[in-house]
């Protein structure tokens, strides 16, 4: 891949108050013991399991935490932690800040936060106040890049329905601490992990004849219904399906022919 970057929203929970630390390590699924300045991504989960946010979480005092998600859910994040805050010294401010996503490479940058996108180099300059980086061509690649990665997003493969292990292994392995104490919603994924992560409904790659658009209807050869197109960009997409369905088994989307495919994709 070309090294590139491209302008994204990124909303930001800034969480402070002498209880912030405690509050949000029973909240998380990631450990956030970690240095000054460090990051780490999370799940947010409902008790079910289920997950409620996918974020990064950064260190960026002795009490407070900045969490950055997809742009548009910073205020369900917010929701989510106040029903849990009771009686708790712990501030959430949400704000919308822009970033500069970095793929095909990685640069030093005083704004730069991890990613972990399989198969993928790169970092995200997220603050309030972030500049283009020099000497890197900014292309509108991103959404392409990341349904190749199979890197899933709020509202598209994570959902209010989805459980962590539909994502992928390298999905629970980046954001779940398995040596941390006791958080809200871990008992599924515990019990996923024992049983070696079988998911009912993994997130699949899909290599498309035609283009198509988000709700598409994704079928077997023989017309059963396997479920929709969640995220697409020209010939590639991702699609929630049915764990039966493995690469490199031949689909209809749309109407036109299509192969699920291994992500991240080749």
């Amino acid at each position: 891949m070309d090294p590139f970057a491209a302008w994204i929203e990124r909303d930001v929970v800034r969480a402070h108050g002498p209880d912030t630390l405690p509050f949000l390590q029973g909240q998380l699924s990631q450990d956030l013991d970690m240095p000054l300045g460090a990051s780490r991504w999370s799940l947010l989960l409902q008790p079910t399991g289920k997950v409620d946010a996918w974020l990064r979480a950064t260190r960026t005092g002795d009490d407070e935490l900045v969490l950055d998600v997809d742009a548009g859910f910073g205020d369900e994040v917010v929701a989510r932690l106040a029903r849990f805050k009771l009686r708790t010294k712990c501030e959430l401010d949400a704000t919308r800040w822009n970033c500069v996503a970095v793929r095909g490479t990685t640069i030093e940058h005083p704004d730069a936060r991890p990613i972990v996108w399989p198969g993928t180099d790169g970092v995200d300059l997220v603050g309030p106040a972030v500049t283009f980086p020099e000497g890197i061509a900014e292309r509108d690649d991103y959404e392409r890049t990341r349904i190749m990665a199979g890197v899933p997003a709020m509202g598209a493969e994570l959902t209010g329905k989805t459980i962590p292990v539909d994502a992928g292994q390298w999905f629970i392995d980046a954001s779940v601490s398995f040596t941390k104490g006791c958080y809200t919603g871990q008992e599924l994924v515990a019990r996923i992990e024992s049983r070696g992560g079988n998911a009912p409904r993994p997130v699949r790659g899909l290599r498309l004849s035609a283009a198509t658009s988000v709700g598409a209807d994704v079928t077997s050869t023989d017309g059963v219904a396997l479920g929709h197109i969640t995220s697409t960009r020209d010939t590639v997409a991702l699609a929630p399906l049915p764990r039966a369905i493995v690469p490199v088994t031949a689909v209809v989307v749309d109407g036109q022919p299509a192969t699920v495919v291994d992500l991240p994709m080749q």
